[in-house]
């Protein structure tokens, strides 16, 4: 039997095939997906053509998604077709050093799953013992599709503690800046978002930002940045959401002595930074920088998302079949005011 996916080929190079249906294996589930969201890190995927951790080509594609388990292999227990569900795109080991540590998110052999731009997902064992998860019955699997990116901004929040009457700025106008002004609004903070395009800086007010900065009406964006904090001072926390060195340049400017730099945004390995250790030092800057998401992150997102503390309805900016993933990739690429769509096979 066939079903329908996106194959990652290369450079700017998707294409939709019919490939053999997976059988679930010794604990493994076949889920049939309902829900697949666009994401940042799988248009970065889909521009350089490879991810040297998450995906190698020529590979299927696509890693935030919910659906329907179609099947159980041989040795699974409390999982049965027709249960809703989603799962994380990765699961750690268990065993080996950082795991030990209950650093899971570094984890030696951290196994990624892609694939979710398709008809169906065959998730490995490891990833059904340990991120596997039931959806609620009244729970939209576009929103439940959410619980993996939100996760990776939990650990972000959980690192960064935004705490009440604390001013917070974050760099960035995409889903995970977005949902960063939720939590970091949730928490009592004061929000401040840069970012650009009209659309999502129009959604930003109904995530949480008190404040919306259009950089392309800003000849200074740090500058712009610290005269909307408290006396000029600069912000008590700064969250890079990016993932552009430029970016990170301007979280260590804009976050005020004694203040917090969150850097979550990731840039290509071997990028450099320039850094004025002389400020870090005498100013007292606190750095901090989180990886991916923790089996304890994923459960806490899908929580906080079914039981509405998170809104996602905002962030979902478009629907769109299979057939035209390519097209709506090569899209993003040209048009960064799309948040996520959802792909529903």
């Amino acid at each position: 039997m066939k079903m329908r996916a996106a194959v990652l080929y290369g450079k700017e190079d998707v294409r939709l095939e019919e490939v053999p249906l997976p059988a679930a294996g010794a604990g493994e589930v076949l889920v049939k997906i309902q829900a697949a969201l666009t994401c940042g890190t799988d248009l970065k995927v889909f521009r350089a053509g490879s991810h040297a951790r998450m995906i190698r080509p020529p590979a299927l594609f696509g890693h935030e998604f919910a659906g329907v388990i179609e099947a159980v292999g041989p040795g699974v227990s409390g999982w049965h077709p027709g249960m809703r569900v989603v799962a994380a795109n990765s699961a750690p080991c268990g065993d080996c050093f950082y795991c030990r540590k209950e650093q899971p998110n570094l984890c030696q052999d951290l196994l990624f799953v892609n694939g979710a731009y398709a008809e169906y997902l065959r998730l490995p064992a490891r990833v059904v013992q340990k991120n596997l998860l039931e959806i609620p019955a009244d729970l939209p699997f576009q929103a439940a599709a959410f619980t993996e990116p939100l996760a990776c901004v939990l650990r972000g929040i959980q690192a960064a503690r935004p705490g009440p009457g604390e001013t917070a700025v974050i760099l960035g106008s995409g889903p995970v800046g977005l949902m960063f002004a939720q939590l970091a609004a949730k928490a009592g903070a004061r929000v401040i978002l840069l970012g650009k395009g009209p659309r999502r800086l129009r959604i930003a007010g109904s995530c949480g930002a008190d404040t919306v900065l259009n950089l392309a009406d800003l000849k200074d964006p740090v500058s712009a940045a610290r005269e909307a904090t408290p006396e000029g001072r600069g912000a008590d926390l700064v969250i890079e959401a990016v993932g552009r060195p430029a970016a990170w340049g301007q979280a260590l400017e804009i976050v005020r002595p004694g203040g917090r730099v969150l850097l979550f945004g990731g840039c290509p390995a071997g990028t450099q930074v320039p850094l004025d250790a002389g400020r870090v030092h005498y100013d007292e800057l606190t750095l901090l920088s989180v990886f991916h998401h923790t089996p304890a992150a994923i459960r806490q997102s899908l929580r906080l998302i079914a039981g509405g503390e998170i809104r996602t309805e905002p962030l979902i900016t478009g629907q769109a079949p299979l057939k035209e993933l390519p097209s709506i990739l090569r899209q993003m690429l040209a048009d960064q005011d799309s948040i996520k769509t959802a792909i529903t096979p």
